[in-house]
């Protein structure tokens, strides 16, 4: 019910922000090539580079983490292998930069990307085995409801009749 529009939202969230940090680095890496200040003797240019690049390698980062979110929502399948190994890491990317946001930036940042962390996560959630192997998952699991099942006393346990042993009660102190 919710699992599509929850896609579609983190896909275009992630398409934003993987433009917003890409072009945020490329910002900086232009300011700091135009201050031609170095930074504990490295080199400006390098600096620049460097900037721009990680813009580049984060936003695209980001990006791939939106095709994955968008290829969910076009689907209506959980994510799988490779993909939701990407929106881990999206997710702990944004848990992090949460954190660091709330002593740096303020609250806004922060309940920013608490927002995008629960869109992510819930995204990878929604999705339970029912609807990813197309048979209904047996809600007791193997072991009943309660709990694993114990042989009945007297009813063997000793291996004989097929049955695997079980071991004898632990001891107690008194």
């Amino acid at each position: 019910m919710v699992r599509r529009p929850v896609a579609w939202i983190v896909a275009l969230v992630l398409f934003a922000e993987g433009l917003g940090v890409a072009a945020l680095n490329w910002l900086l890496g232009v300011v700091v090539d135009r201050q031609d200040m170095s930074l504990a003797g490295l080199d400006p240019h390098l600096t620049s580079v460097s900037s721009k690049a990680a813009g580049v390698v984060f936003g695209l980062c980001f990006a791939l983490c939106g095709l994955v979110a968008l290829r969910v929502a076009l689907r209506d399948r959980a994510p799988s292998g490779a993909g939701r190994v990407l929106l881990i890491g999206a997710a702990v990317v944004h848990a992090l930069l949460g954190a660091f946001a709330w002593g740096l930036v303020g609250v806004s940042a922060f309940l920013s990307m608490v927002v995008v962390l629960a869109l992510i996560v819930l995204l990878l959630m929604t999705y339970d085995p029912e609807s990813r192997s197309g048979a209904p998952a047996d809600a007791a699991g193997p072991t009943g409801p309660t709990g694993p099942t114990e042989p009945a006393r007297g009813s063997g346990g000793d291996g004989a009749d097929g049955s695997p042993v079980t071991s004898p009660a632990a001891p107690t102190a008194p």
